[in-house]
């Protein structure tokens, strides 16, 4: 499957919902809708998480097929790509399939990791591989069988969340931010002016009793009128907000860019105001350890290499980064190379004696998104140079690096 190719007719996706059951897709539809209402944070994070089943639910009306982009082809593209493996696969691998979906349809879960199974195999097909999807068709650890020229290699697919990583999740940062607003708007009505909240969190934070402690903790700050409170979960600071330009936060370079750039890329930022009298509200929260996606990446390829590789055939792992933005994914592949030496590193590892080859991408070089927000050729790819495979020239296009 070419991504870029255009398409002239209709993009089968009624045959998709079909496959996912046309009364789960609907219900899952009207839930993502509820979750995605504007407004909150929490919504827009429920947008950002589901836009791959909130954009076909959308394409699903053919008058979309007239303003079809880039995103859209390619997610059109592999949905009629998991049709059509349906109609190949065993009954068993048909209801493998179905229970996959039906896991990705279901709470917090999206079909993330089904599109980046088919987007890999599109991508190996490309590169001349035929392959056998021994995953759904024979329950074997592994996803997919790839070959050619008589060369073989196992692809196990892995999707990562970038969660996993963060001492901080920004879903419970987000959660806390909803749930704390209307109190700020009101203190905000009541202390008319600019304040920042810094917030250290020596040991992060996570779940729903953490977050109501912090939050009865900022509250109890507030109604005090303290300027501190420092306690073995949170520090909280309370300063006037002196940044130059803190009233222009709507225009590029304003309060949101200032803050960025004096607490980081790993901090967690929001801003409230008070429409009357103009009043700000800052909050800015670091955990006491910086983020280790790269690391956490690295954990899951050590545990997928030992698990899910059988070792008869050499192995390719094929990582998706989920839940990260633009910032997260141009730092990672920035100046510092952290998930590249990350990778690297884990690549002379015992763990990896079955590896010969790790791509890592994401939702950018899924959605189509161009350089720098996305890896060029679709992927970073890294090589196992000790790995005997790796010098094979009919594996040598899935493995040679893209850096």
């Amino acid at each position: 499957m070419a991504f870029a190719e255009p398409l002239t007719e209709s993009p089968d996706l009624d045959a998709f919902f079909a496959l996912c059951g046309e009364g789960r897709w609907q219900e899952r539809v009207a839930e993502l809708g509820l979750r995605a209402q504007p407004g909150s944070l929490s919504g827009r994070a429920a947008q950002q998480r589901h836009a791959l089943e909130l954009a076909l639910s959308r394409l699903g009306d053919r008058r979309a097929m007239a303003r079809l982009g880039l995103a859209e082809r390619r997610l059109c593209a592999l949905a009629r790509d998991a049709v059509a493996l349906a109609e190949t696969l065993p009954e068993a691998g048909q209801t493998r399939l179905r229970a996959q979906i039906l896991a990705g349809l279901t709470g917090e879960a999206t079909l993330i990791p089904l599109f980046h199974l088919l987007r890999t195999a599109s991508l190996l097909r490309a590169r001349g591989f035929t392959l056998r999807f021994d995953g759904l068709a024979e329950a074997a650890p592994y996803d997919l069988l790839a070959e050619r020229a008589g060369a073989q290699a196992e692809v196990v697919c892995e999707t990562v969340s970038a969660e996993e990583g963060r001492p901080v999740h920004r879903g419970d940062w987000w959660a806390l931010v909803d749930a704390i607003n209307p109190e700020l708007q009101t203190w905000l009505a009541a202390h008319p002016g600019r304040y920042l909240l810094k917030m250290t969190l020596p040991e992060g934070i996570s779940g729903p009793d953490q977050l109501a402690e912090l939050q009865r903790r900022i509250t109890a700050l507030l109604a005090a009128e303290k300027r501190q409170d420092a306690g073995a979960q949170a520090v909280l600071k309370l300063d006037p907000l002196m940044l130059a330009g803190a009233q222009a936060q709507d225009r590029p370079g304003g309060l949101p860019a200032r803050l960025r750039a004096l607490f980081g890329p790993e901090a967690h930022l929001a801003v409230t105001t008070e429409k009357d009298s103009g009043s700000v509200f800052a909050m800015a929260a670091r955990a006491g350890r910086e983020n280790e996606i790269a690391a956490a990446v690295c954990r899951r390829a050590g545990l997928a290499a030992e698990r899910r590789l059988t070792g008869e055939h050499p192995g390719i792992l094929a990582i998706f980064l989920d839940d990260l933005d633009r910032l997260d994914w141009r730092a990672l592949r920035g100046e510092q190379l952290e998930l590249e030496g990350g990778v690297r590193r884990f690549l002379t590892t015992p763990a990896a004696r079955r590896v010969v080859a790790v791509s890592c991408a994401s939702r950018f070089e899924m959605f189509g998104a161009p350089p720098p927000d996305a890896a060029p050729d679709g992927e970073l790819r890294f090589r196992n140079p000790s790995h005997a495979a790796a010098k094979l020239p009919a594996l040598a296009p899935a493995i040679l690096s893209s850096v």
